[in-house]
């Protein structure tokens, strides 16, 4: 099982996140933008921003970690059940989901480019 804290510590390898809130739920950003987010509502989950192919992908995988809710319906985002997700995969969705959300700069701080 992934933790909280866990994913917090794959996002800061990451140049420029902060661990911040966002409806006043544990939240990292990028730039102050939202990349993902800790639920606290019924279902829980941790939602990571993605674009709507690879939700679909995911979704259609069968992989019990991933789901969504009607309130996320024809939104770039994905609910990951922690407790399920595989580490290495959820590393990668956590990297997409800073990708998604970083400007050009910043993305290049990742690259090594100055």
């Amino acid at each position: 099982m992934t933790t909280w804290e866990e994913v917090v510590r794959m996002a800061s390898e990451l140049p420029e996140v902060t661990e911040s809130t966002s409806y006043r739920t544990p939240a990292l950003k990028v730039a102050g933008k939202t990349f993902g987010r800790l639920r606290t509502e019924a279902e829980g989950g941790l939602m990571l921003v993605c674009g709507l192919d690879e939700k679909a992908a995911l979704l259609g995988s069968g992989d019990p970690a991933f789901f969504t809710t009607p309130h996320y319906d024809g939104y770039g985002s994905i609910l990951v059940d922690l407790e399920r997700a595989d580490a290495a995969q959820l590393r990668e969705l956590v990297e997409d989901a800073w990708l998604l959300k970083a400007p050009p700069k910043v993305r290049k701080l990742r690259d090594g480019a100055t």
